[in-house]
């Protein structure tokens, strides 16, 4: 493949704009730069600014298909092979930011042995650790080994945000071994993370998959083999969250036993109290009719007599109910 002008990638608010140096760090990239498979180019566009868009839109050296991919709406995993390039999509987690973490943010990218072009509207936090590497030095030398290290920093923070919620569910057991029930919606909002989670991670890990056993020029056999472990290591996650998406319907079924326990306890408890005092309820509203001839109206320690008889009747009604158990 013929050598890139650096002219031609010249996008004046791209994201960052390196020329790899086969060493593993990066240098700015000048119109003066030639892009080849020795020194391939990592372009990082965010194709919601003015200038990439319209760099998107025209450039020459993408075919209409990669144009309008890498600037759409599409954010399910997948990876389609176009001629000697890789069209990807990706799904990345920003789980130590104060959004929704069921909010996952895509990430768009075309790549072939001397050019890598990546888009994204939010900032993919997975990409910092790539960027550091570089910057450091000890980062990717070419474009198989920069896929992968993408690959795995991605598959880092699934994995760091799954155990995430892992633990919560790990929490939410212990608090309902003590009868504790979670918040209204914790539970709701949880299980919907773990499922979005389940839904996008998935096609991820064929994404991988499918990577670790293509024939691309630009991977090579360690590079399949690292593919191959990390679709493993998604993989795993994946069966976590599956578990996880279980035990929160056992958590779910077990937090209806409590509710529905505790409104037959109240319940009961109200019934038993209406048994107590039924007897002096009844006797109370016989005695208090207007009428002549009730016992005891015409004596002075009537009322006092009628009193200690509710009192040893309601004793007397409460002691027959403890000595049946029902107390």
């Amino acid at each position: 493949m013929e050598a890139i002008k650096g002219s031609e990638l010249n996008v004046p608010d791209a994201v960052f704009a390196w020329l790899l140096d086969g060493q593993g760090g990066v240098k700015p990239l000048t119109d003066a730069e030639s892009v080849s498979k020795d020194n391939p180019c990592w372009l990082h566009l965010n194709y919601t600014y003015p200038d990439s868009a319209q760099w998107l839109a025209n450039t020459p050296l993408l075919p209409v298909t990669v144009r309008d991919a890498l600037a759409g709406e599409s954010v399910r995993p997948r990876v389609s092979r176009l001629g000697e390039g890789t069209l990807i999509t990706l799904r990345c987690i920003n789980g130590s930011t104060d959004e929704r973490p069921d909010q996952l943010v895509a990430m768009r990218l075309y790549i072939d042995e001397r050019l890598i072009i990546s888009t994204r509207q939010r900032k993919v936090l997975a990409l910092d650790d790539v960027v550091s590497d570089l910057q450091e030095g000890s980062g990717p030398t070419d474009c198989g080994s920069w896929l992968v290290d993408v690959c795995d920093a991605l598959t880092d923070h699934a994995s760091e945000f799954i155990e995430q919620l892992h633990d919560k569910i790990i929490d939410l057991e212990d608090n309902l071994m003590e009868q504790e029930v979670p918040p209204r919606g914790f539970l709701a909002l949880l299980r919907k993370q773990l499922i979005v989670m389940r839904r996008y991670m998935a096609p991820q890990r064929d994404v991988y998959a499918r990577l670790s056993s293509e024939r691309l020029s630009w991977m090579t056999d360690d590079h399949r083999r690292r593919m191959q472990d990390i679709a493993d290591r998604l993989g795993r996650g994946l069966d976590e969250i599956d578990g996880c998406i279980a035990r929160t319907a056992v958590m779910s079924d077990e937090i209806a036993q409590m509710m529905q326990e505790s409104l037959s306890r109240r319940t009961y408890n109200m019934s038993l109290m209406a048994m107590v005092f039924l007897p002096s309820t009844f006797l109370t509203g016989l005695f208090g009719v207007n009428l002549g001839g009730i016992p005891g109206g015409g004596s002075h320690l009537g009322f006092s007599l009628f009193c200690i008889m509710l009192v040893l009747l309601i004793g007397g009604v409460t002691w027959w109910l403890h000595r049946s158990n029902w107390l």
